[in-house]
C-alpha cells in the first residue's frame, strides 16, 4: 500500500534510531507536507505553543515542513511504529491501511453544514472510532482540525451529474470515498497524493476532489483550473500522535498534550473554516481558477445515502452514524 521513494527513504533511515526518549528535555517531532502559510503548519505550530505552555518540563518541537519526510501515508507508517515523526495531521482515510472503522469520520455528504459539523466534533461522538484506531493503529487523537469544503477540481468543467459521467477522478485510498463516487457515476481511482499532479497533467485523470487551502498551496489550478461547487465534505482533520511515543512521555507531559489537541483543534477549525471562502475569492480574483455552480446534489444525496448505510453496517456502526446524523 505504501510506496516509498528514495527521498523518503533516505530521510527514514535518518531517523529510524532518532527516538525520542525521555530526559532532561524531551523533543517531539512534527510533520507538515505544507509550508508555514497553511493552515495545518499553523494550527501544528500552535499545538507546539500550546503543549509548552501547559507543561512545566523542558519540551522543544522539530517540525519538519513541505514534504520533507514523506507524504500523509509515510507519517501513518512512522506514528504507528513510533519512529520519525510524533505528531502531524491527517486525513482519516490515510489511516484506513489500520484501520477500516477510522474513515467513516470523514465520509463525503456525512454533514449537513458548518454548525453541524462543529458540534460533531466538539462532542465524543467519535469516541469508538477513537479507541479503534488507538488499538488497530498505534495513533491517538488528540484533538480535529478541519473545515475546509471539498469540491471537484478538473481540467475541464463539471457542472451537472451528466457530465460527472464516468468522469476520471482521484480519490483517497479508503474504500468508502470510491464507492461514493462510484455511487454518484464518477470514475474514481486511489492514486497517491503527490502523484496527482502529474496524473492529470498527463491525462491519467481528469480531476480530483480537494478543499480551497490545498489547492491554492500545492498550485494545482495549474493543471486543473475548474472548481465545481459539489460541496460534499467538510472536512475531519485529526491531530495525532504516535500512541508508542505518547505512552513513554511523563503524565504531566501527557496531559499537556491532551489539552493542547483540544485547543488546537479548535483554533485550527476556526482557522480553515473561515479562511476557505477566502481563498476561493482570491483564486479567483487571481484568474486562478474558473468557479462553477454544480447542478444535481439532492441527486447526489439521494444516491450517496444508502452507500453510508451499507459501509456503517459492515462496521457495526449504525448507531454511531445514526447518532451523529441527528446532532
Amino acid at each position: 500500500m505504501f510506496n516509498f521513494s528514495l527521498k523518503t527513504m533516505a530521510v527514514s533511515a535518518a531517523l529510524l534510531g532518532s527516538v525520542t526518549a525521555v530526559n532532561a528535555e524531551t523533543v517531539l517531532r512534527g510533520a507538515s507536507m505544507f509550508d508555514e502559510d497553511h493552515a495545518f503548519t499553523k494550527t501544528m505550530r500552535e499545538f507546539e505553543r500550546l503543549v509548552a505552555e501547559n507543561y512545566d518540563g523542558d519540551v522543544s518541537f522539530d517540525l519538519r515542513l513541505n514534504g520533507e519526510l514523506g507524504v500523509e501515508s509515510d507519517y501513518v507508517t512512522y506514528l504507528n511504529q513510533g519512529v520519525a515523526v510524533d505528531y502531524t495531521i491527517l486525513a482519516p482515510s490515510n489511516m484506513a491501511v489500520f484501520s477500516d472503522s477510522i474513515p467513516l469520520m470523514d465520509m463525503p455528504f456525512l454533514f449537513r453544514d458548518l454548525d453541524h459539523w462543529n458540534a460533531v466534533l466538539s462532542s465524543d461522538a467519535f469516541a469508538p472510532l477513537e479507541a479503534d484506531l488507538r488499538e488497530a493503529a498505534g495513533i491517538v487523537i488528540v484533538g480535529y482540525h478541519g473545515g475546509g469544503v471539498r469540491n471537484l477540481v478538473s481540467a475541464e468543467p463539471i457542472t451537472s451529474m451528466e457530465e460527472l459521467a464516468d468522469h476520471r477522478m482521484r480519490v483517497m485510498g479508503a474504500p468508502i470515498q470510491a464507492q461514493t463516487f462510484d455511487a454518484v457515476g464518477a470514475a474514481p481511482a486511489a492514486i497517491a497524493y503527490n502523484e496527482v499532479y502529474n496524473a492529470i497533467q498527463t491525462g491519467v485523470i481528469a480531476g480530483f476532489e480537494n478543499e480551497a487551502a490545498s489547492i491554492q498551496n500545492l498550485k494545482f489550478y495549474e493543471v486543473a483550473p475548474h472548481i465545481s461547487l459539489t460541496q460534499h465534505t467538510i472536512t475531519v482533520r485529526p491531530i495525532v500522535f504516535s500512541a508508542k511515543v505518547f505512552d513513554a512521555l511523563d503524565a504531566d507531559l501527557q496531559e499537556a498534550i491532551k489539552t493542547a489537541g483540544a485547543e488546537a483543534g479548535a483554533f485550527g477549525r476556526a482557522l480553515e473554516s473561515g479562511a476557505d471562502g477566502e481563498i476561493l475569492k482570491e483564486m479567483e480574483a487571481a484568474g486562478q481558477v474558473v468557479i462553477h455552480k454544480f447542478e444535481g446534489r439532492e441527486q447526489m444525496l439521494e444516491l450517496v445515502g444508502p452507500v453510508q448505510d451499507a459501509y456503517a453496517a459492515q462496521l457495526g456502526a449504525t448507531e454511531l452514524l445514526e447518532n451523529v446524523r441527528g446532532m
